[in-house]
């Protein structure tokens, strides 16, 4: 018996593959439980809210975490590819980068430290937090139910605290250096495919925009500059004498450029949230120099918001295409935000700080799986016929299905077409009158 119900184009035999058939089945088992559970994702709740369908011992679910042998690149290869295939050939896919911390108590827990909360944190007050830090990459994928994007994660990689990495003497990566090793995995998977990758100040230092520049036939990168950050003109030819120039003449600094401009451009772009807002611009381009590192092309804006409500920022892009203009530039890291809706969402609807592993391969295993059960849902939803998409919840002011609705829905869809149709007379649900039914699937199918 399984529970999880047969799918078009072999869905979870992609997921099948990566595991032997012993683990593949108990993988998939929790994979399904997972999606149904309400509270913990713990493996023992897990097993509870799968029941009799979850055969064998527990101990046995337990191992597929802590000593299962299957490789979870593999496996986010499998989801990466699934969530590519929905985006059109020809279009460049955008990479959303970003990290974010999760509580997880207990002595011996592999990989925990203190982390700056960025949620709970302000620019005046810092909150920490004894936990895991993981660097996420996300996919942005338009669904047509939805009016924004949905940051979909695809890769995710743990991030070790300095102290960590000089008490065990490893060389201690930064967030943006995490990130530069998932995009790398990127290009590796998808050889023909164009990206753009988008990430905050953490993620825009000048050695991530060298490793875009280096691959700009394939990456560009958009993220927040620094006011002051060094400019200067293209290097001049070379005469052939002395050694060559790195870079020319010293150009005004962004924030000296924006106080010089004499005019401003008006616009209205996209903004966080999926809202529109009237701001003021004002771009140029230039050399982004650091002491021993080299230069780097780039173009940079200014924007002011005109209503007034959000402070000024500086962005910047690698991107030497004329067509990427000073609206999309705005435009796409703005539509960065939607990855902090899916972190968000994860901790609302997917528990995903409820997980209790403590072992090196359970925690490096559990919550990725969560963040790609996150995508797993949202790909699942968005295949389901128009009579499946129910237990939607309005309220006034509501105009798009939420990741609580897509929730909502895969779960009704999982007990009526896979749980139900597995159980001895299972298929006597669909024999009660509709509204006793409805009632059903509604205490089983929460939104959240």
């Amino acid at each position: 018996m399984t529970i999880l119900p047969d799918t078009p184009q072999g869905f979870w035999d992609d997921f099948a593959s990566v595991f032997t058939r012993p683990t593949a089945r108990r993988f998939l088992t929790l994979l399904g439980a997972g999606i149904l559970a309400v509270g913990r994702r713990t493996v023992a709740n897990l097993l509870r809210t799968a029941g009799s369908l979850a055969a064998g011992a527990a101990s046995s679910y337990r191992r597929v975490f802590s000593q299962a042998r299957w490789s979870s690149i593999r496996l986010a290869c499998v989801l990466a590819r699934r969530i590519i295939d929905l985006l059109p050939a020809d279009a460049a896919i955008v990479l959303v980068g970003d990290d974010t911390v999760f509580a997880h108590p207990g002595r011996h827990v592999f990989g925990k430290a203190r982390h700056r909360d960025p949620v709970r944190s302000s620019h005046a007050y810092t909150a920490w937090r004894y936990g895991h830090k993981w660097v996420v990459l996300a996919v942005l994928v338009r669904f047509p139910f939805a009016l924004r994007p949905w940051a979909l994660p695809v890769l995710v990689a743990l991030y070790r605290s300095e102290d960590d990495d000089r008490r065990e003497r490893r060389r201690h990566r930064t967030p943006a250096q995490h990130a530069i090793r998932l995009l790398r995995l990127m290009f590796h998977w998808f050889p023909s495919r164009r990206f753009v990758f988008v990430g905050d100040s953490a993620y825009g230092t000048h050695e991530m925009a060298r490793f875009c520049q280096r691959h700009r036939e394939r990456l560009a990168l958009v993220s927040k500059l620094h006011p002051e950050a060094n400019l200067f003109a293209p290097a001049p030819a070379y005469r052939g004498q002395g050694r060559p120039r790195v870079k020319g003449a010293r150009l005004p600094k962004p924030q000296a450029a924006v106080a010089a401009a004499k005019r401003r451009r008006h616009r209205t772009v996209a903004w966080y949230g999926g809202g529109t807002r009237r701001v003021e611009t004002v771009s140029g381009n230039g050399c982004w120099y650091k002491a021993g590192a080299g230069v780097v092309p780039i173009r940079w804006v200014f924007v002011h918001d005109r209503d007034g409500t959000h402070r000024q920022e500086f962005f910047y892009t690698t991107a030497t295409d004329p067509a990427f203009a000073v609206r999309q530039i705005v435009e796409t890291y703005t539509g960065r935000w939607n990855i902090e809706t899916t972190f968000q969402e994860t901790r609302s609807g997917l528990h995903l700080e409820t997980t209790r592993g403590w072992s090196r391969s359970t925690v490096l295993r559990a919550a990725p799986c969560l963040f790609g059960l996150y995508s797993v849902v949202a790909m699942l939803y968005a295949a389901l016929p128009r009579e499946h998409r129910l237990g939607r919840i309005a309220w006034p002011g509501k105009a798009s299905v939420t990741f609580s609705d897509a929730l909502s829905a895969v779960r009704r869809w999982l007990w009526a077409e896979g749980v139900f149709s597995h159980l001895p007379d299972g298929l006597s649900v669909k024999k009660l009158p509709p509204p006793i039914r409805e009632v059903l699937y509604a205490a089983l199918a929460p939104a959240a």
